[in-house]
């Protein structure tokens, strides 16, 4: 008898339906595809200049509570009615999650936040709360960090972000190449922004790779270069990198790469050492670069949510405080509503020039 040579840590094996399968069982309607499409348009003008208004990717650091998640998306929404002549709001719709060692990986892969990890079921309530907040005529955005996840829900997603993690992956460089909407790129870990720049080289050509396509088979995937990629700083171990000198290295970084210099700034993460009370004032300064004239900042990204700060996970989910985070710290919706009522404020007489 042979030894046994595979599967000798696989404690189950389950098939996902096929994507085609969960998309015909929870269809995009025709208006809610023109409005990606359209939103889609929208963030590759700013990205490039013809759209002179400001970026800003805001919501949740993770999705885990959809009621609330949907109670904020009503706020945002009627948020960035009023100011869309100076900003445009996207929402943070964040289903995954890395984990630096162990932890809840995001609402896809365990929808019932107990470990039980149903998969399927997190695919359903992702593409579910996704058309939802489309329906409230809000854009939407969201880290992809599996590459299969996109095949059941990218078509929902107006503008997406690889993470630090995951900025140097060959993989998700090659799935960035063939995704539908603009991707953002975010500095490593350490600060350094050389991989995220060869990162949107990278995925702005063609490549091929192993993937699976819509009917749920293995397949090579070739593609034509996403050429609405751009980098996202972040900060890193070695400090933030959100000041007008390191905002300068990013410009002259691209120029020497020949890219257009499209740069959003996450205020949230290393900018901010991940403390929300920090978080407003690494946002204003943004801002205040931009309406200062610096063009090459077309974006920022804030970690939102209806109340401030985040709560220790795991726990009883009755003790859990309704529109707070279990993942990366917030700032609260007061908080939200003002900075950026003041961005549109300051950046109104910039963009009548």
């Amino acid at each position: 008898m042979s030894s046994r040579v595979t599967d000798l840590h696989i404690a189950r094996n389950l098939p996902l339906p096929a994507p085609t399968a969960l998309l015909a069982e929870i269809p995009r309607s025709e208006s809610q595809a023109d409005f990606v499409a359209a939103s889609r348009q929208t963030i590759g003008s700013i990205l490039f200049g013809s759209d002179p208004r400001l970026l800003v990717i805001v919501g949740p650091c993770s999705i885990h509570d959809t009621v609330a998640g949907y109670e904020y998306a009503q706020r945002l929404a009627a948020l960035a009615e009023r100011l869309k002549d100076q900003l445009f709001l996207v929402m943070r719709v964040y289903f995954e999650k890395p984990r630096t060692t162990v932890g809840w990986k995001g609402l896809i892969m365990d929808p019932a936040l107990d470990g039980s990890d149903n998969i399927p079921e997190g695919l359903r309530r992702a593409r579910t709360f996704l058309r939802q907040v489309i329906d409230l005529g809000l854009p939407t955005a969201t880290e992809l960090l599996d590459p299969i996840t996109p095949q059941y829900i990218a078509d929902l997603i107006c503008w997406s972000a690889i993470g630090a993690r995951t900025t140097e992956s060959q993989t998700h460089r090659q799935m960035a190449s063939g995704l539908s909407m603009p991707v953002g790129f975010k500095n490593g870990t350490s600060g350094d922004l050389v991989a995220a720049i060869n990162a949107v080289k990278a995925s702005g050509r063609p490549q091929t790779f192993l993937g699976v396509s819509e009917d749920g088979v293995a397949s090579a995937v070739t593609t034509t270069g996403n050429p609405d990629c751009h980098v996202i700083l972040r900060g890193g171990e070695n400090g933030p990198n959100y000041d007008a000198a390191s905002v300068a290295i990013a410009r002259a970084s691209l120029d020497a790469a020949k890219l257009p210099p499209a740069i959003m700034i996450d205020a949230s993460h290393a900018n901010c050492g991940k403390d929300d009370a920090e978080m407003p004032s690494v946002f204003q300064e943004i801002v205040r670069q931009r309406a200062a004239g610096d063009t090459s900042i077309i974006g920022a990204m804030l970690e939102s949510n209806l109340v401030a700060g985040n709560q220790a996970f795991p726990q009883p989910l009755e003790r859990l405080v309704r529109g707070q985070s279990i993942t990366d710290k917030c700032i609260d919706w007061e908080t939200t509503e003002r900075l950026l009522t003041e961005a549109a404020q300051h950046l109104e007489s910039t963009l009548r020039r």
